[in-house]
């Protein structure tokens, strides 16, 4: 039994793993916790690179989580300013490479691609949507940040964020249950 946290929700940890992505469907709550990467756009655009190069990723990509973030700076004695959730779909050309190398997870806001979604299945994977407009709350479940690689890219660059019970929605599970499509189907047949 997974624990829960005191609003319901349910509390899983990072590295996910295949037991756990194979538990969730859209529309659970959750609380992660533990080490999720903070990516963005370039971000992704350098990990395509290496990997269209041959080189190592610079994380382990096994179970990883990746937070489509680009948090803005701390505050004094804080890990982080806000960091909300940017529009996942841009990162959607490099996320069925990540996915293939073992990424169970993915944090962000808005719709995946059809391309996505069956990569996510064929790989036993997990979106997971954050509230869009709350990054300052949400920059209270981040304990810890560290700039992984590529500094210079300052907000977009590769960071390694350890997480206490962040809030999130799994908005498209691993057998293609797709929250994005559900809900408004439910409202339709409830209106």
């Amino acid at each position: 039994m997974t624990p829960s946290a005191g609003d319901g929700a349910r509390v899983i940890r990072t590295p996910l793993d295949e037991g756990t992505v194979l538990s969730l469907r859209a529309g659970d709550e959750v609380r992660i916790s533990g080490t999720v990467y903070a990516a963005r756009d370039a971000a992704h655009a350098r990990l395509l690179s290496l990997l269209r190069d041959g080189k190592p990723l610079p994380f382990d990509p096994r179970g990883a989580v990746i937070y489509y973030v680009g948090p803005t700076p701390a505050a004094a004695g804080l890990p982080c300013g806000s960091a909300g959730p940017t529009t996942s779909g841009r990162m959607d050309g490099a996320t069925p490479a990540l996915l293939d190398l073992g990424v169970k997870g993915m944090i962000g806001k808005g719709l995946r691609s059809p391309e996505v979604i069956e990569s996510m299945r064929r790989n036993g994977a997990v979106y997971f949507a954050a509230t869009g407009g709350a990054g300052a709350l949400l920059a209270r479940h981040i304990t810890a940040l560290e700039v992984v690689a590529w500094p210079e890219l300052g907000p977009e660059s590769l960071k390694r964020l350890e997480v206490s019970e962040f809030p999130a929605i799994v908005a498209v599970d691993r057998l293609g249950g797709n929250l994005y499509e559900e809900g408004p189907a439910r409202y339709r047949r409830d209106a």
